[in-house]
Parts: structure tokens; sequence; C-alpha cells
């Protein structure tokens, strides 16, 4: 029998819409509704991208040159300063590459014993570090890495040593992740990586080519 081209043709049409709104940064249920069809399998679509970015997020090699770390907290209600009120909160460590990538990893807490070999397997060795004034970065002055370091309270920006650029990526990805009203923490990997996908990849041209050619190599032969 045949293969029914004009449904196929209607799905594939559908499929490349739902792409589009998912670089666009809309949701599952908003996508669903535009493009007129069920809200789980939309919501199921998404998932499915957001796991294959997770996977090809992950095959980074390590970062080189000048290097921004910083510790972040994300959803919770509770407020307060570092290490405090972060009950209900996702800890999530950050490195980024000065004019380059970023690379996010969820962490159980901000001591040096977790940070220090994240760090070791992202940077290159002799790579320039900068980082704020938590004492889980005193490790990196006995370090293969030449480190320097902001104090916030005293200076935010001292010429050349800041940390704006790992500040503006959380600052991207909170905006982002506030439009969908509350993450299961199950699912908070996957929006973290989207958001690191997003970030390295600003182009939304460049964005729907990727996705494109990535569910094209995962397709059966």
């Amino acid at each position: 029998m045949p293969m029914d081209l004009r449904y196929s043709k209607r799905r594939q049409n559908q499929r490349n819409r739902l792409l589009e709104h998912f670089v666009a940064g809309a949701t599952a249920r908003t996508a669903a509704e535009v493009v007129g069809i069920n809200r789980n399998t939309a919501r199921l679509f998404f998932c499915r991208l957001r796991t294959m970015i997770a996977e090809e997020q992950e095959k980074r090699s390590p970062l080189a040159g000048e290097i921004e770390v910083d510790e972040s907290y994300f959803g919770g209600r509770r407020k307060g300063k570092r290490g405090r009120g972060a009950r209900g909160k996702v800890r999530v460590f950050g490195l980024l590459k000065r004019g380059g990538k970023v690379y996010t990893k969820i962490i159980a807490n901000a001591k040096a014993g977790t940070l220090l070999p994240i760090m070791q397997s992202m940077i290159v060795p002799d790579s320039v570090v900068y980082s704020d004034a938590l004492p889980s970065y005193n490790v990196l002055d006995v370090s293969e890495f030449k480190h320097l370091r902001i104090n916030h309270s005293q200076r935010f920006v001292n010429r050349h040593t800041h940390i704006n650029g790992i500040e503006n990526f959380w600052n991207q990805a909170k905006r982002h992740l506030r439009k969908f009203n509350g993450i299961p923490k199950q699912s908070f990997y996957l929006f973290l990586k989207e958001c690191e996908w997003r970030f390295n990849n600003p182009s939304p041209k460049i964005q729907l080519h990727q996705l494109k050619t990535w569910i094209k190599l995962r397709q059966p032969t």
C-alpha cells in the first residue's frame, strides 16, 4: 500500500512549525494552540528536543583562555545571600569563556571539593580564571590556573577583573525560565541545558538549522 503523502506532508509541516515555535521561545501549550495539535503531543516533542540539546551540549571540549566562574540558585521562594535562603532552590555552577561559550552543571553544594574537579575537567591548565570572593575559590590560588578575584562588596568591576559575562548568562537564563511558571526539579536539567544552548548559539537561524540537523542524524536509516 503506498504511503499517504498528504498525511506525511501534514505531519512534517506540523513538526517544522513546532520547531520554529520552540526556537522562538514559546511554551508547548502556546505552540500546541497555534499549530492546532494536542498539548501533550507538543509537550512531548519539546521534551525530546531538550533531551537532544542536552546530549549535544555535553559533547564539550575544555575551555581555554580567560574563564569566568560563578554559581547561582534557581527556583524556590526564599531569597537570601549566598549560602543562605537556598532551601528549595537548585544550585548551578557556570563557566564562561570570555567572548565564547558557557558550560553549566547542577551541583549539590558550592564547596571547593565540588567546584574544583569541574574546573579541572572543563578548563585547560594555565588559563586565567576570574571569580568572586567565595571562599571555595581559594583553592584556585594553589591550582594549575592563574586566579583573579573581584570582591563585589567593594567594587563590582575592577578594570579587567570581573565576572559580568557569567552574570549576564544567569540573568538571561532566569528570564527565559520565568515564562514557564515553575519547572519540576526532575526536568530542570533539560531546561538549563536549553538556556546554555541558546546563549551559545544566539542566532535563531542557527538554532533552527542545528535542531533540524540533529533530528536528521538521529532518524533511523
